[in-house]
């Protein structure tokens, strides 16, 4: 009867450690950013749009970019709970897709 018992439980836990749930397509496993990624791809999304970067200063969390079609800034900061903000900036964009085609290829890097 014990070794009824103990085959029963052991089958039982067999089963359920082989069960599978496939993760349904499309669907994408967020982490948290890191700081220095972030920083990262800020500046590799300007120079992704031609901008030559003037001021690459992580310390500050501070990007600038400029070409013909404007100057854009960036700002990268850590948050008090972990998440990483990044901002984007442009003044005198005489190009006004600039700036959503920079925020894109930011995207595009991160993974989003």
């Amino acid at each position: 009867m014990r070794r009824l018992v103990l085959a029963a439980a052991c089958g039982a836990l067999f089963g359920l450690s082989s069960c599978y749930y496939p993760v349904p397509a499309g669907t994408v496993v967020m982490t948290p950013a890191s700081y220095d990624r972030s920083f990262a791809a800020a500046a590799g999304a300007m120079r992704d749009e031609g901008l030559a970067l003037i001021v690459q200063d992580p310390a500050s969390g501070n990007v600038v970019g400029r070409s013909d079609s404007g100057t854009v800034t960036a700002s990268v900061r850590q948050q008090a709970d972990g998440s990483v903000e990044v901002r984007f900036n442009s003044s005198d964009a005489r190009d006004p897709s600039l700036i959503q085609r920079v925020s894109r290829s930011y995207d595009r890097r991160m993974g989003r």
